[in-house]
């Protein structure tokens, strides 16, 4: 049973891992159920088959995400209910926030079942991008440790974050399984660089992202490049602040904003791109998160510029047909964008990078890996 407030059709990595972790635990033979949210507005349900979907309302902000604590709360206090009166299944799989994963080890205790947990990053550290409460801070750094033990497993993003957990205290087995791109979705067909550049921003853009550093750098590269864009697909709560920075700069005629959009109508943009852009702001919490939009990008063909810090600059440095890590600063992000214009990446090469990408970091491996680890807890 996957307790999860995010699941396709609703577009974002934590979609599309869950997805894939689902269809691998029904092809080894496991009855699926998903506990989940009703979807967006507007969005097109095409929920996998043979898997049982359960939806349930949900609190969503103006552009229609379940983000924020009202809105983890108005999933996490039915969750509690809806597990208690299910099934009893063999094993519980949950999708943080801490507040859920709390949620779950509640009830798992009373119905005596083991829970495993997808921990993507350490929730508490990147809290501290959006209050300075002490109070708040610390509540949830408590509610997330207590969450995080009580699993059998984390399946963890990667080797920095099992070792910071391990700092604070988390002593629960982990195994790091990386991240991956949805290869069903993501591949590349041939497209041609463009002319005039165009440069994609694919994903959420919050604090933390810290997106905003390319609107600045357009504004170099469009002395250069008159007729150069940058494409931003997602939403987050940076958006209006990014837009209101183009604006100010007045290159708002180069700089479009774009709701999200599914991964198959995503990938022909990359493909088609100059390269896209990645961020993530240099703060604690992000010494160890790493860029996942980086791998459907190059699954597309498509080389990544990131400005930023942790573990995926070290992944371009490692890769360098995959792209180039900057640091955070708009001259170096700007340089980077005009050496990419200047030389784009050939048919030839992008399709090379798309099959490498494809071999090397695919969602249904990863898939693989959690489910044996998750049949060996059950004894299945």
């Amino acid at each position: 049973m996957i307790a999860t407030r995010i699941f396709g059709p609703e577009i974002s990595a934590a979609s599309a891992i869950l997805r894939t972790w689902a269809e691998e635990f029904r092809d080894r033979g496991a009855e699926v159920t998903v506990l989940t949210t009703k979807p967006p507005r507007g969005a097109i349900v095409n929920d996998p088959p043979g898997i049982e979907v359960r939806r349930a309302s949900v609190k969503r902000d103006r552009q229609q995400y379940v983000r924020g604590y009202l809105s983890y709360m108005s999933f996490d206090l039915p969750l509690a209910f809806r597990l208690l009166f299910s099934p009893r299944a063999d094993l519980y799989v949950v999708e943080p926030p801490p507040t859920t994963v709390g949620v779950v080890r509640v009830i798992a205790a009373l119905r005596r079942t083991p829970y495993v947990v997808r921990a993507a990053d350490y929730w508490s550290e990147a809290a501290e991008m959006v209050t300075s409460s002490s109070l708040i801070l610390g509540t949830l750094r408590r509610v997330e440790s207590w969450g995080l033990q009580g699993a059998k497993m984390l399946f963890a993003a990667h080797e920095p974050l099992i070792d910071r957990l391990r700092e604070v205290g988390v002593t629960t087995p982990a195994v790091p399984i990386g991240f991956g791109a949805d290869t069903k979705a993501f591949h590349y067909d041939g497209q041609t660089p463009p002319k005039p550049p165009v440069f994609v921003y694919a994903g959420t853009h919050s604090e933390w992202h810290g997106a905003g550093i390319f609107v600045n750098a357009m504004h170099e590269v469009v002395q250069q490049y008159p007729g150069a864009r940058l494409l931003f697909y997602g939403n987050g709560e940076e958006r209006e602040g990014i837009r209101a920075r183009a604006r100010e700069l007045g290159i708002e005629r180069y700089v479009e904003f774009h709701a999200p959009i599914q991964p198959a109508a995503l990938s022909p943009i990359l493909a088609g791109a100059t390269v896209s852009v990645a961020s993530l702001t240099p703060v604690a919490a992000n010494e160890y998160a790493l860029a996942t939009k980086v791998y459907s990008s190059l699954t597309a063909g498509c080389p990544v510029i990131f400005a930023g810090v942790g573990p995926t600059v070290a992944f371009l440095s490692g890769h360098p047909q995959a792209g180039v890590a900057v640091g955070y600063n708009v001259g170096a992000a700007a340089a980077a964008m005009i050496r990419a214009a200047v030389s784009p990446v050939q048919p030839a090469e992008r399709a090379e990078l798309a099959r490498w990408s494809a071999s090397q970091y695919s969602l249904n491996a990863i898939a693989r890996r959690v489910v044996d680890e998750s049949l060996a807890i059950i004894g299945k």
